[in-house]
Formats: C-alpha cells, sequence, structure tokens
C-alpha cells in the first residue's frame, strides 16, 4: 500500500488542479464559512455534532494571524446564529507560535474568551513535533489564567505521549481534555512508533490511561481495531451513552458526552459513525473549510503518502467508505 501511495504522490504535479478538488470535495466543506454552515444542518439530522476547523497552519508573519483571529470570530458568532452544535479546532502555528509567541498567545486568548462566553469548546490541532510541548504549555498557561474550555490534541504514535497524559492530568485533574489520535505527521523512529499494530496498540494504551485517569477522552480514530478497544474498555468501567461512572469532580460539560465521544473526519467512513450514533455514542465529525483546500490536500498527501492510496481507493471502489 506505501508503494502505491507514493507512485500517487509522484504524480500529484502534474494532476488537474480540478481533480484533486473533486477528490478534495469529499472531505473539506468548502471555501467559505457558509458552506461549512450549511453542510452541519444538513449532517445535524445525523444525530452528530461538530468541530470547525479553518483551514491553514504555519505562517509567514504575523499580519496573516490576525486573518484567522478574525475568521474563527466570525465561525463563533455562526455557531451562535445558526444553534449549531459545534466546537472550533485551530492550529497554533496559524495563530503565530512559531514566529512569536506572546502574540500567539494573546490570539489564542482573544478567541477563547470569546468562546467561552458562549459555551463553546476550543481544541487546539497537534502539530508535528517541533511543537508538542509548546502546544501543551499554551493549554497549561489558558488553563491557569482561567480558561477551562480549552483541551488539546494527543499522537498515539508519539514515545512521549503516555508521559504527557500523565503530566497533564496531574496538574488539571478532571478538567484535561484530550483528543486523542495515531497521528497523521509520520516522525522519525527515533521518537515515535512507525508500524501499523505498534502504533494502534500505542494508542489504545493512551486511551486507557485517559480515561482511567479521569479526562474526557476524544476517541478520533477511523480504524476499528481502536473503536471496539475503545468501546470494550467503557464497557468495563461501567461508562455508557448516559453516565460517566468515574469520581468526575469536574460535572458536566456543555455539548460533551459522558466522559467521552467518538470523532470522525468529514467524508470519511460515516456508516460506522452514524452506527455508533444509533447505538447512543456522542459522535463529532472533523469540518475543515477555507481557501486553503488545496495545499491541505496536497500536504497531507504527501506527509503520509497511505492517504493518497485511501483517497484513490474510495473513487475506484467507493462502497469500501460510505459517507
Amino acid at each position: 500500500m506505501g508503494a502505491i501511495g507514493k507512485i500517487i504522490v509522484s504524480l500529484m504535479p502534474i494532476a488537474p488542479k480540478f481533480l484533486v478538488k473533486r477528490i478534495a470535495g469529499r472531505y473539506v466543506a468548502g471555501s467559505n464559512l457558509e458552506s461549512a454552515i450549511d453542510l452541519m444542518k444538513k449532517m445535524s439530522k445525523e444525530n452528530t455534532c461538530f468541530t470547525i476547523d479553518v483551514l491553514g497552519e504555519e505562517i509567514n508573519d504575523l499580519e496573516e494571524a490576525r486573518y484567522f483571529v478574525d475568521e474563527y470570530s466570525r465561525v463563533l458568532d455562526s455557531i451562535v446564529s445558526n444553534q449549531i452544535n459545534a466546537n472550533i479546532s485551530l492550529k497554533p502555528t496559524a495563530f503565530g507560535l512559531l514566529i512569536d509567541k506572546n502574540v500567539a498567545l494573546s490570539n489564542i486568548e482573544e478567541i477563547l474568551k470569546k468562546a467561552a462566553s458562549n459555551d463553546i469548546f476550543v481544541r487546539l490541532d497537534m502539530e508535528d513535533h517541533r511543537v508538542t510541548q509548546e502546544t501543551i504549555d499554551v493549554v497549561l498557561e489558558m488553563q491557569e489564567k482561567g480558561f477551562q474550555n480549552i483541551g488539546t490534541v494527543l499522537q498515539g504514535r508519539l514515545f512521549r505521549t503516555k508521559d504527557d497524559i500523565a503530566e497533564i492530568s496531574k496538574k488539571l485533574g478532571p478538567i484535561s481534555d484530550f483528543r486523542i489520535c495515531k497521528g497523521i505527521y509520520l516522525e522519525s523512529e527515533e521518537i515515535s512508533y512507525t508500524k501499523y499494530q505498534e502504533i494502534v496498540d500505542s494508542t489504545n494504551e493512551c486511551i486507557d490511561l485517559m480515561l482511567e485517569m479521569g479526562c474526557y477522552t476524544a476517541i478520533a480514530s477511523h480504524d476499528v481495531p481502536i473503536i471496539e478497544h475503545s468501546i470494550e474498555k467503557l464497557h468495563n468501567m461501567n461508562m455508557s451513552v448516559d453516565n460517566d461512572s468515574r469520581d468526575n469532580s469536574f460535572g458536566t460539560r456543555v455539548g460533551k458526552g459522558p466522559g467521552y465521544e467518538f470523532q470522525f473526519l468529514l467524508g470519511v467512513r460515516g456508516n460506522l459513525r452514524r452506527k455508533l450514533a444509533s447505538a447512543g455514542h456522542l459522535t463529532r465529525v472533523y469540518v475543515p473549510y477555507g481557501t486553503k483546500w488545496y495545499e491541505y490536500g496536497v500536504r497531507r498527501i504527501r506527509e503520509n503518502p497511505d492517504i493518497a492510496w485511501h483517497v484513490t481507493k474510495t473513487i475506484i471502489m467507493p462502497w469500501t467508505n460510505r459517507k
């Protein structure tokens, strides 16, 4: 599969943009906020909720960061005015983290304040290893300022992740809030697992640790072995679709599940998501939109060639990945 993906990646520079757009259309809500809102209104009928991502990440100057502050402010206004059950996901590098940390903190705090006033949660997406600790530090600093509506993403493939879970949980207690995923960034074997089963096993161990330590655990995976493991773990801990059996002094979280939820990328494994939702589990769809759809798609494929094969497979064998 990896070899096929690499061949497809090598053909990307000569692929017509309209063809890439056709492929990306399944996984991106559109180029503007209005298209994302329309899509979420339609998908709300499927008993799911959302997290919205404005496409774009590492920037070249701080003026670009202002665009993301203003656009996420519009997103928050639209969530409220359209009564969408959604929170937001943002990439710290888009707010200037690699250029000026203080400016980035100020930008992120501006969004947090507005989100908090509307009971909307903010998730910091996790990017590559250059900003792993910096992203965690932002969450801890904002929590120290009293913002409890923030959490981060951790990647199961990294060796450090279980230690990060323990350390963050020790500092934040029951307000610790994670999205756990395998991780899309292909890191070196010096800092991460590189084989599929190793990554799955590590991700499952991270899920177990999060649940055992009383954290809110957003399980972001399309892998059946991870989902099945998670359901078994929830059952063994007597956690159900309407009850968090753990001693959790934090109380009910607005727009959240009973200590956990399942998350899916837009356009991926919709049949599985609907099955979980019909069983009563809270499910959330990651909805990206923006003018950077082409860069988003190409960069993700280049970073992980296996994605190219999965995308191609959905075109030639669409029954393998129903929406």
